[in-house]
């Protein structure tokens, strides 16, 4: 997934975005308000963590705004305010999900996996492709009951896909699976992670759709 971080403190926002990378996101981090709106419109993605005090703004005005914009971007609400009446404040703005300051990262994770099947219509984390069992929770692939290992860019991309499966994704949506900004993305780059997934997962789990895309078998 490709998800935009907004938030203003240094310590917390690095620790969020370095948790997010691991996880095999691509994530584009800002401390304004309005450099994260300029990122939307340019810029699809698939999930939004907001801080809601920010230099330039309140976050819940940011989200009301987007809202009223048609925007159905799943947003999950990163704070220190932890009374009842802020909750229902926030999930009554669009919100989807709302998570108090000081965090576990690894309940962070739980929650953006979380969040990501509602959205995709599967909540369960389970799926499964010809001889493949794919645990998105865990991020653990099965083939013929073997563990199968991917680099965190190549379930990046695999999870891009598995979002939609019966849906062709483009080449650009698959690269900005891939990278965020400030990162080089070379001319081939999604090209050459479908054929390292090909190889591990089988030559004919991914279909390419010439002049579309790709999308999953099955």
């Amino acid at each position: 997934m490709r998800i935009l971080l907004v938030e203003d403190d240094d310590i917390l926002g690095a620790a969020v975005r370095d948790q997010i990378a691991a996880d095999g996101h691509a994530v584009d981090w800002f401390q304004r308000l309005d450099e994260s709106d300029d990122a939307l419109s340019t810029t699809q993605y698939d999930l939004i963590l907001l801080d809601l005090n920010l230099p330039d703004g309140l976050g819940l005005t940011f989200l009301t705004t987007l809202r009223r914009r048609g925007s159905s971007v799943p947003v999950i609400i990163l704070t220190a305010r932890d009374q009842l009446s802020d909750r229902l404040s926030g999930l009554n703005a669009g919100a989807d999900d709302y998570l108090v300051k000081p965090f576990d990262l690894s309940e962070l994770s739980a929650r953006i996996a979380a969040v990501s099947r509602r959205y995709t219509g599967n909540p369960n984390p389970l799926m499964e492709f010809g001889d493949l069992e794919i645990d998105i929770a865990t991020k653990r692939i099965f083939k013929q009951g073997l563990s199968v290992d991917l680099t965190a860019r190549e379930w990046a991309l695999l999870s891009c896909l598995l979002q939609s499966p019966s849906a062709t994704i483009s080449k650009s949506r698959l690269e900005d699976a891939l990278y965020a900004f400030g990162a080089e993305v070379e001319s081939n780059a999604v090209e050459v992670y479908v054929s390292r997934l090909r190889k591990k997962l089988g030559h004919d789990i991914i279909h390419t759709i010439r002049g579309l895309g790709y999308r999953m078998k099955g």
